[in-house]
C-alpha cells in the first residue's frame, strides 16, 4: 500500500503536469506528435478513441526511466551485495559468475548472458533472507553516489520521462514498467518513486516456493523478461495489447513490434542516448544497453525516435 505522503505527492503531480504537461520537454516535433497521439486517442470524436480500459502504456526501466551506464544499476547492486557477503560463502571463490565479481571480471558478465548473471547475483543475494530485507537493503544502496554524478541513484530518475508517466496517467492511460530487471529489486523501490501499485512492475525472476505461509526464493533463474518475453509477459500479466510502449535497447524491440501490430493506433518510442555531456551516449557499439536492430526499425518505420540531447531541456530533477 502506498503511504499517504507517496498518494499526496502523486495528486499534487497529476495537478502540475496537468497544467503544464512535459515541461522537460522542448517544444518540439518529437513533443508535438505525443501531444498529438494523445489528444487522438483520449478524443472521443476522433476515429481513432481508445476506452480508458484499452489505454496501455508500457516502459522498460534501465536506460528508458533511469541511467544504465556505467553498469546497469542493479548489476551494480548485486556486485557490492556479492562482495559483502563473499566472506562467510568461500564457495564463491570457485563458482562463476561470482568469481568474475570477486575478481573484478566485469567483462565476463557482461559478455554472454547478461540478464542471466544479474538474475543469479540477486537470487544469491536472497538466500536465506526474506523480502524486507531485501527491500531495505536495496533502498540503503539506493542511496550511494552515483561514481558520475556523484549524487543517489533513487534520484537519477529522468525528469522527462516522468512527466510522460504523470501525463498519460492524466489522460487515462494505465502504465506498467516491463523490464528486464529483476522483479524484487524494483519493486522494493519503483512503486514509491514512481508512485504506482507493486502489481504494475513486471520484471525478471528467480524460482519461488511455498513454506510455512512464506514465499522462498530460490538460487535459480525461472523467468527472464527480455527481448521476446516482453510481449509473453505483457499478454500473460496485463492481458491487452499496448497502444504506447517505450524503450530504449534491442532488448525491448519486440515489445515495441508487439505494440505495433496492434490493429488500431499506436505509438512505439524508443529513448536514443545521445547526450554525452548531461549523461551518455552509445547505441549500436555499447556492451550495455545495445540499440542496433532497434535504431534501425525504428528510422525505416519512423517510429518516435526520442533524441535525448535535442529533445530534452534537463535530464534529472534538479538537486
Amino acid at each position: 500500500m502506498l503511504s499517504k505522503k507517496t498518494i499526496l505527492f502523486f495528486l499534487a503531480s497529476l495537478v502540475l503536469w496537468a497544467a503544464e504537461p512535459l515541461s522537460s520537454w522542448r517544444d518540439n516535433a518529437t513533443k508535438d506528435r505525443i501531444v498529438a497521439f494523445v489528444e487522438k486517442v483520449t478524443d472521443k470524436k476522433s476515429k481513432a478513441y481508445v476506452k480508458p480500459e484499452d489505454r496501455i502504456a508500457v516502459f522498460d526501466n534501465d536506460g528508458t526511466m533511469w541511467p544504465e551506464m556505467p553498469l546497469y544499476f542493479e548489476l551494480q547492486f548485486a556486485i557490492d551485495e556479492i562482495k559483502r557477503v563473499a566472506p562467510s560463502r568461500p564457495a564463491f571463490r570457485k563458482q562463476m559468475p561470482y568469481k568474475a565479481v570477486l575478481d573484478n571480471r566485469m567483462d565476463l558478465l557482461l559478455e554472454k548472458e547478461a540478464k542471466r548473471n544479474i538474475l543469479t547475483l540477486l537470487a544469491a543475494t536472497h538466500v536465506g533472507m526474506d523480502d524486507e530485507t531485501f527491500a531495505r537493503n536495496v533502498k540503503r544502496w539506493l542511496e550511494k553516489p552515483h561514481p558520475r554524478f556523484h549524487r543517489p541513484y533513487i534520484s537519477l530518475v529522468y525528469k522527462p520521462m516522468l512527466e510522460l508517466w504523470r501525463y498519460l496517467e492524466a489522460n487515462g492511460f494505465t502504465v506498467f514498467i516491463v523490464s528486464g530487471g529483476g522483479i524484487d529489486f524494483m519493486r522494493a523501490w519503483i512503486p514509491g518513486r514512481y508512485g504506482i501499485a507493486s502489481h504494475r512492475v513486471i520484471g525478471s525472476y528467480a524460482q519461488t516456493k511455498f513454506k510455512n505461509g512464506e514465499i522462498h526464493k530460490l538460487p535459480n533463474v525461472a523467468f527472464i523478461d527480455d527481448k521476446e518475453n516482453k510481449p509473453v509477459a505483457i499478454y500473460r500479466i496485463i492481458g491487452k495489447r499496448p497502444i504506447l510502449a517505450c524503450g530504449n535497447s534491442d532488448g525491448d524491440l519486440a515489445m515495441l513490434q508487439y505494440t505495433a501490430a496492434g490493429k488500431g493506433v499506436s505509438l512505439p518510442i524508443y529513448i536514443h542516448h545521445t547526450d554525452a555531456k548531461r549523461e551518455y551516449a552509445y547505441d549500436r557499439k555499447s556492451a550495455v544497453g545495445r540499440l542496433e536492430k532497434g535504431l534501425d526499425e525504428a528510422i525505416k518505420r519512423q517510429w518516435l525516435l526520442v533524441d535525448m540531447k535535442r529533445d530534452w531541456k534537463r535530464v534529472f530533477e534538479e538537486k
